[in-house]
């Protein structure tokens, strides 16, 4: 089979999700991919504008965000169910908030659902001098979620001690209860 740049990054996804960030490497993606090293480098320039398409493919199966109805109050529940939409697809994939925050700082145009996220906090209110500070005031919250839930399973896993020090659980819940705070502070009612 002929090496592609759709298989390059699926292989890369595949690491992520299996290994985490830290084996992702270009040397690793070469030996799972049974190529030398120089053969990824026709298909991606480094590997940056790899992650970038990595954070792409995770994100690729979510909508970009439209309001289901109109007019603010719409909108608004448009970005707690996109954001929510983002966080469930990132939350399984190791260091995935990591990637998606690297993509979004070189290549924001290449994530889709975040800009979605962005035209939804406009049509919800927000004016459009402000809407990049609240899409990043948003996509903080979703990817400081999704971190601080994976780091209590990766501690969980470590040491499954239940009277073991941690706070309180940081899941679902809590994500929806900051998203709403957030809006509610960005998008009074």
């Amino acid at each position: 089979m002929a090496l592609t740049r759709e298989h390059v990054v699926g292989t890369a996804v595949s690491v992520l999700r299996d290994f985490g960030l830290a084996d992702l490497s270009m040397r690793r993606l070469a030996r799972e991919l049974d190529v030398q090293v120089g053969a990824l480098y026709w298909h991606v320039k480094n590997k940056q504008e790899l992650l970038v398409d990595v954070a792409a493919q995770l994100l690729g199966d979510i909508p970009p965000g439209a309001p289901a109805g109109t007019g603010p109050d719409a909108a608004r529940a448009g970005v707690a169910a996109l954001a929510t939409a983002i966080r469930s697809a990132l939350v399984p994939v190791p260091d995935s908030a990591e990637v998606v925050q690297l993509a979004q700082s070189l290549q924001p145009a290449a994530l889709a659902p975040l800009t979605g996220l962005r035209d939804l906090l406009e049509t919800a209110g927000i004016e459009p001098a402000h809407a990049a500070w609240a899409q990043h005031l948003v996509l903080n919250h979703i990817l400081g979620s999704v971190a601080a839930e994976q780091e209590r399973t990766r501690l969980a896993a470590a040491a499954p001690d239940p009277s073991a020090p941690g706070g309180p659980p940081l899941g679902a819940e809590a994500f929806a209860w900051g998203l709403e705070v957030i809006l509610d502070g960005a998008l009074p009612r």
